[in-house]
């Protein structure tokens, strides 16, 4: 697939977006956003026995054509494919941008995976409460040492996100 088609297709997925919404009581709320532009995701999930297809996800967001359109193909993705917990925390993030059009996203890696940097912080702390509720802890309760992926990528999820909205700056 040439740049052009890449996009067209990304286009169309901003246009003409995938699965965007919210759910009415999601088991988790994420937000996530990208300081350096601006853009914000918030992942809406319900959870789903461990190797089932997630069959309860829902996107909303705003910011620029690659960060937008990047959803709405990984949610199409998702629901098509009947991808699983196991399934989304396995995705690398270059997969995701060779997924896009490396051609068409390169010089934006953070708004390319902005999406699934949070899907995957979704999934981690549904993941977590989980544990808490089997062990009988708080929500807010610690849990042994948590890896957090999306430091390296320079996005941010939860509660900072919606905190470092303000502070973007326009691409």
């Amino acid at each position: 697939m040439d740049r052009q088609e890449q996009i067209e297709i990304l286009l169309d997925h901003y246009h003409n977006p995938r699965f965007r919404g919210q759910l009415d009581h999601p088991d988790v709320t994420m937000p996530g956003g990208n300081p350096g532009c601006g853009d914000v995701i918030t992942i809406y999930l319900n959870g789903v026995e461990a190797g089932q297809p997630v069959t309860e996800v829902k996107w909303e967001g705003e910011g620029c054509t690659i960060s937008q359109s990047s959803a709405s193909i990984l949610f199409e993705m998702l629901y098509d494919e009947g991808w699983t917990f196991e399934d989304i925390l396995d995705l690398d993030y270059t997969a995701m941008i060779d997924i896009l059009g490396k051609e068409a996203v390169q010089t934006r890696p953070k708004c390319a995976t902005l999406a699934l940097g949070t899907l995957k912080a979704a999934v981690r702390k549904y993941q977590r409460d989980q544990l808490r509720a089997q062990l009988g802890l708080a929500p807010e309760a610690p849990l042994p040492e948590t890896i957090d992926e999306t430091a390296d990528l320079g996005i941010v999820v939860g509660d900072e996100a919606l905190q470092e909205r303000g502070r973007g700056m326009p691409h």
